[in-house]
């Protein structure tokens, strides 16, 4: 349930930024919220855990995904402004 609560505030949250930004924009705020949210599924997987070794990997998996969107996000950005979007 907390699951979908947080897609549908990432949802909600998305469709306001929208506004007045640009394509390229538009689409790098929804790979980034997309690594977000994925990285908070992993960051409560490894809460939910009893063994250390799983949590850190957990962990360690919820931050390569968020850096992973942040970089893709950046190149987004940077193609659309390349191109004039």
């Amino acid at each position: 349930m907390r699951i979908l609560a947080l897609g549908a505030a990432a949802a909600g949250l998305l469709a306001l930024s929208a506004c007045n930004d640009t394509p390229a924009e538009n689409a790098a705020e929804n790979v980034e919220a997309a690594a977000e949210n994925e990285a908070d599924l992993y960051e409560e997987m490894a809460e939910n855990t009893t063994n250390e070794a799983i949590e850190e990997a957990f962990e360690n998996q919820a931050e390569a995904v968020e850096e992973t969107g942040e970089n893709q996000a950046e190149a987004i950005e940077e193609g659309g402004e390349a191109n004039g979007m």
